[in-house]
């Protein structure tokens, strides 16, 4: 799915040859000179921005887009499944046949027991249809890296009859001036951060009873106990980052202007290292068509029939006819994607101590901290 479904930028072909070149030279020049390759564009974030969700966020980056996301959480009836007797249960545990989900039952544990049916995302953008291939692309993506280490459908487990059914609204309020994958992730994130759900106060296979004390509701994510940094927290909601190539260089959350002159485009969505590691993991990985692949070539006056050039008699002269453009120093849309070293080399930039995850996710969290 290409950005180019978002707005796309109304740039001459000599711009956007020198757009790339800038950003392609060493260091690379981006338009905010300011920033660095691995910068980010400054926020405003907020949460509990919606009284009746069980968790809600708020983030504007400076170009003026902007996101709301809202979780809430319903009880729904799993389906039914049979309690074993106490010599089912003897003669399973005695032939080796008892079933893993019946041994966690044993142990009170909801580990691996979530279904991806419990987590409902939607997409709502400015211009578009809820089938539109956009918000359908973005509500895939989200989906995917939610669901893709198992703990967030866990968290929903109650017993064997219930469960929580979580739904993730996203509104994107302004329309998307840039590709918004990264903004509806990091929105998402901290309204997923700072969920809470009733206290249970029932037991077992019991109907559920909660607290009525909203003050004793249980954090979605709880937070770590003791000393240990923020990085260094584990189990927290995943978040998307973007990364795009030009020539040699690798640059984190492009604007749209950069990204109509992108080589290609990774979205690496992460997480949070177990504590006894450091940096972080990643969860899912995808490479998303760019836009400036759909960018018409600069044809000089000597290609354009419109101004006395010579138009091509068969496929093979306007093939001859491209590879000059190659050389002719006008814009030329980029071919290709991510080649093995550099998707190795973002990946290191996003993972390792201090990197890229580390400074998005901390930052997010010291949101709700602060």
């Amino acid at each position: 799915m290409a950005p180019s479904q978002t707005a796309l930028v109304n740039l001459s072909p000599a711009e956007l040859s020198f757009l790339r070149a800038t950003l392609a030279q060493t260091p690379p020049i981006r338009l905010d000179h300011t920033k660095g390759p691995r910068d980010f564009r400054s926020m405003r974030a907020e949460y509990d921005v919606l009284p009746g969700a069980n968790g809600s966020a708020r983030i504007a980056l400076e170009d003026g887009t902007e996101a709301l996301v809202g979780v809430k959480a319903e009880v729904d009836r799993s389906p039914w499944r049979p309690v074993p007797t106490e010599r089912e249960t003897m003669l399973s545990v005695a032939t080796g046949d008892m079933a893993m989900e019946d041994r966690d039952d044993a142990d009170d544990d909801s580990k691996g027991k979530g279904q991806n049916s419990w987590v409902e995302v939607s997409v709502e953008i400015p211009g578009f249809r809820e089938d539109d291939a956009l918000p359908v692309f973005l509500a895939s993506m989200l989906t995917e890296s939610l669901l893709a280490s198992g703990e967030l459908k866990d968290r929903l487990y109650m017993n064997r009859r219930f469960h929580w059914k979580l739904y993730i609204d996203i509104l994107l309020l302004s329309p998307p001036l840039s590709y918004p994958l990264a903004l509806l992730s990091m929105t998402t994130h901290l309204a997923l951060l700072t969920s809470r759900l009733p206290a249970l106060k029932s037991e077992r296979d019991e109907n559920p009873l909660f607290d009525d004390d909203w003050d004793a509701a249980v954090a979605l994510y709880p937070k770590t106990s003791g000393k240990r940094s923020i990085s260094n927290q584990e189990d927290k909601p995943p978040v998307i980052v973007l990364a795009m190539a030009v020539g040699p260089n690798i640059i984190f959350d492009p604007c749209k202007e950069e990204l109509a002159v992108a080589d290609a485009v990774l979205a690496v969505a992460c997480t949070s290292a177990p504590s006894s590691a450091t940096g972080a993991r990643i969860v899912s990985i995808r490479t998303i068509d760019p836009p400036s692949h759909l960018t018409p070539p600069g044809v000089p006056n000597s290609m354009n029939s419109a101004t006395g050039g010579t138009v091509p008699a068969s496929s093979a002269d306007a093939l001859t006819q491209r590879e000059l453009l190659a050389d002719s120093g006008v814009w030329t849309p980029p071919r290709g994607g991510f080649k093995r070293g550099m998707i190795s080399q973002v990946v290191k930039m996003v993972v390792e101590n201090g990197g890229i995850a580390e400074e998005v996710i901390g930052a997010l969290q010291a949101i709700e901290v602060g």
